[in-house]
């Protein structure tokens, strides 16, 4: 995989880091890349204007679109990649295309249509599509590729003794404090030592996110950490457990990010998510399916030790594979082949 001396333009809204990690790894391949929040501002409120309607700070968001064209109206690029697409204006898109005729576009999600409906105008722009969510990739003729690990993770499992059974480490949103708490007591019950650390930008930030979360106003805040920990701190929390509990989106099939850094970190997985079932390094033994609406723990699952995954499916879990799907062959043969979504429509 080389991208050296390839000039890439990178639009992405900040996502605990990961942006960095991608430019980083970029860089190291030989690409000169210029970076730019996809959002003018992080702040509680404009995050909350731009959820709500971004109308309100278009002005805001005009000029600072007008700023990204000005300061890189003069390079050559190669690429295009956006990442989530929610703020950015289509004229920006059109006008980019004019000045970079050349530049292939990329357009990549972690979200659902279901959830940013702004999406279905947005293909239309790029070259390639694609999207973590099969029964988008599916519905509207996508590029499928899930998210992936960083090497932090792969590289965490210790020596150290194991002071937990389960971990969650994840944003406060939907219903993972009802399900969180839940599976705790639970694990209280069959005498599973438990570690949750739900996140919040902000008290402010919180406050806002319970106006349109009815599931949040039962949240003890109490229980909130405003910190954010970095992707090392994780893996050597991660490191001491025998578990990482996921709690998907209810409305989301698309894998998290957390289902690949647990499972390269060498940990098992409680997931909410059954549609983890439909990929190739599935194991039960690696990975518990729950039912949000029905939640139980086998302690069973925790006496045998993980299996092994395959040196294959790690390499296409990497970031370096994601790098490669995105801006050099798609990996669609590979990924849909195991989903039951692409299968039934064949």
């Amino acid at each position: 995989m080389n991208l050296e001396g390839k000039k890439i333009l990178f639009l992405s809204a900040n996502f605990f880091g990961y942006e960095k990690a991608i430019v980083n790894r970029l860089r190291e391949l030989g690409a000169e890349v210029d970076f730019y929040n996809e959002r003018p501002s992080d702040s509680v409120l404009s995050k909350g204007i731009i959820r709500v309607n971004k109308n309100f700070y278009f002005k805001k968001i005009k000029s600072y679109y007008q700023k990204i064209l000005n300061e890189t109206g003069n390079q050559n690029y190669d690429f295009f990649l956006l990442i989530k697409g929610e703020t950015i204006p289509f004229s920006f898109l059109r006008k980019f295309k004019e000045h970079h005729p050349s530049a292939k576009m990329i357009f990549y999600s972690y979200d659902t249509v279901q959830e940013y409906p702004k999406f279905l105008k947005l293909y239309s722009y790029f070259d390639k599509n694609f999207t973590f969510e099969p029964k988008d990739a599916q519905h509207y003729n996508l590029h499928f590729r899930p998210l992936f690990f960083l090497n932090d993770y792969q590289n965490s499992t210790t020596d150290s003794s194991i002071k937990y059974d389960v971990v969650f480490i994840g944003s406060a949103h939907t219903d993972r404090y009802l399900i969180g708490e839940k599976i705790k007591e639970i694990g209280e019950i069959k005498n599973l030592k438990t570690y949750f650390y739900y996140y919040a930008q902000s008290k402010a930030a919180f406050r806002l996110k319970k106006i349109f979360d009815q599931n949040l106003k039962k949240f003890d805040t109490k229980k909130l950490s405003f910190k954010k920990l970095k992707h090392s701190e994780i893996a050597s929390i991660y490191a001491q457990s025998r578990s990482v509990l996921d709690i998907n989106k209810p409305f989301q099939f698309g894998l998290s990010m957390r289902t690949f850094e647990t499972l390269a970190s060498g940990k098992k997985l409680l997931t909410t998510n059954s549609d983890i079932k439909n990929y190739p390094f599935y194991n039960e033994d690696n990975i518990m399916t729950l039912d949000r609406d029905n939640l139980d723990v086998n302690a069973e699952f925790f006496e045998s030790d993980f299996k092994e995954i395959s040196t294959k499916n790690l390499e296409m879990m990497s970031l370096d594979s994601w790098i490669a799907c995105l801006f050099f062959k798609d990996q669609d043969e590979y990924w849909k082949k195991y989903h039951s979504v692409f299968q039934s429509n064949k």
